[in-house]
């Protein structure tokens, strides 16, 4: 075991990685289960424009995070911007809000895997599944980051194919080439159409932006993932183009089937909108399948989110906000001691499954998706600053390997739309305690941050070089 630096991890994700690691992370329940509740809110056209909008945010965001993750590639993304050019304290509560959103879905991947495999093995205690998949999980991040990429590359293709069979047999039910059950017409678009985009009012659309950036998240590790990638500046920009244009057809041509085929009452939490459609179409085995995929999807989500946690706690270790074992690597790459406290984190958070499971699984979303949110606002305001100090320092836009477009409307717009869809949860009874839970968290993270500061000077919280240094160093 070594004391970490940005070369202690290993170079060896190629683009394939990057682009599945961020399908991987971003195609899971907010796709399989919660886009029903989308459709359930804000109706069927009300849901395809919700997901438009998504789509338009993640763009710009990622195009915010791409500029940022060429010109600084390393394992903090984020948070470590977010530390150079927005201060220590964000970066700090930036950090914290990623690896908590991860470390306490961990538990819920793995509950919710246990209970698809009931209904193969409906002997077997929960408890078993859960231990076993979090081994694999775990056994998975540990052996490698190469290692790691492979196995999140098979898994992430499991859940595009199945994505892209869904679309494929959904929009062939839509236009009458294959039956529907019970001889009903094929619907075309007619269900879509036939309310207008705000017959349900503006409000319903505000209130699932949330949601639909929780369906959203997980692009953004493709930042993490470039202080391990091979070419980082030729890499990075292919993957975020390659991964935002599969993301929007894969999300939006999913909406626009669901919309079409399933009935508005009929949409919700209670079972998968995929599982619902393929029935509809008649398939056999189709339940059995789609529990196939979406334990799939469960454990690819929770593959991702071990990976990209444990940087995040590399990262405050690394800033000096945490103590110094936490910033150590073992030969192959790994933040071990990050990693097996994310881990532990994740088991704990297996506790709440107990509880309220009606009604726990939105609050997840809801406090999974705001976390995700703030740390995009945070990308945003980096990037703003970045290129600020960049041309203020002397430099042109030109000079830059990799630039986000239309500076500053970019990151002012996706700033703005972030900071919407946080409004609009506050509308919506069900999603609200994501605002009780997260506006403290954050003021507790600068609180903390603020006391620590206090008693450990300045030099413990400003890790990384100034931005002239930074600028020079390229």
């Amino acid at each position: 075991m070594t004391d970490s630096n940005a070369h202690d991890f290993k170079r060896s994700m190629q683009q394939r990685h990057l682009v599945m690691l961020s399908l991987g992370g971003v195609i899971g329940t907010g796709l399989f289960l919660s886009s029903g509740y989308t459709i359930q809110q804000a109706g069927p056209a009300g849901a395809v424009l919700a997901y438009l909008i998504g789509g338009l945010v993640v763009y710009l965001v990622m195009m915010c995070l791409g500029e940022l993750a060429v010109h600084h590639p390393e394992p903090g993304a984020f948070s470590a911007h977010a530390t150079r050019y927005l201060g220590p304290a964000t970066g700090y509560t930036v950090a914290w809000l990623y690896w908590l959103t991860w470390a306490v879905a961990l538990g819920s991947e793995f509950t919710a895997s246990a209970v698809f495999m009931g209904r193969w093995f409906p002997g077997v205690e929960p408890w078993i599944w859960c231990g076993l998949f979090s081994l694999i999980v775990f056994g998975m991040n540990i052996v490698s980051a190469r290692f790691f990429a492979e196995s999140e590359f098979w898994l992430s293709l499991i859940k595009v194919a199945a994505v892209i069979v869904f679309i494929a047999v959904g929009a062939a039910a839509m236009f009458g080439f294959t039956s529907l059950s019970g001889n009903t017409e094929a619907p075309g678009v007619t269900r879509i159409l036939q309310e207008g985009v705000f017959d349900h009012g503006v409000m319903p659309i505000l209130m699932t932006l949330l949601a639909v950036s929780f369906a959203f998240s997980g692009t953004e590790l493709i930042g993490i993932a470039a202080g391990e990638s091979e070419n980082p500046e030729k890499n990075v920009p292919l993957a975020i183009r390659a991964t935002l244009w599969r993301l929007i057809i894969f999300f939006i041509g999913t909406i626009i089937v669901i919309a079409a085929l399933l009935p508005q009452d009929s949409a919700g939490l209670k079972e998968s909108p995929f599982v619902a459609v393929f029935q509809l179409t008649g398939i056999p085995y189709a339940a059995d399948i789609m529990n196939f995929v979406i334990i799939t999807a469960l454990l690819s989500a929770a593959n991702s989110g071990l990976y990209a946690a444990s940087r995040m706690l590399w990262t405050l270790a690394d800033q000096k906000t945490l103590p110094r074992v936490f910033s150590r690597v073992n030969q192959r790459g790994i933040p071990v001691p990050a990693l097996l406290i994310t881990m532990l984190g994740g088991l704990l958070s297996l506790l709440s499954s107990v509880y309220a499971e009606d009604t726990l699984y939105l609050a997840l979303v809801s406090i999974s998706g705001l976390a995700v949110v703030l740390v995009w606002m945070a990308i945003a305001a980096s990037q703003f600053s970045f290129r600020r100090q960049w041309l203020k320092a002397g430099h042109s836009a030109s000079e830059l390997t990799y630039r986000a477009p239309l500076y500053p409307i970019v990151p002012i717009a996706a700033f703005l739309f972030c900071a919407l869809a946080c409004i609009g949860i506050a509308f919506d009874p069900n999603q609200r305690i994501a605002l009780y839970f997260g506006v403290p968290f954050v003021a507790l993270c600068y609180l903390v941050h603020s006391l620590t500061h206090r008693s450990s000077g300045d030099a413990a919280t400003s890790p990384t070089p100034p931005p002239q240094e930074a600028f020079d160093a390229r």
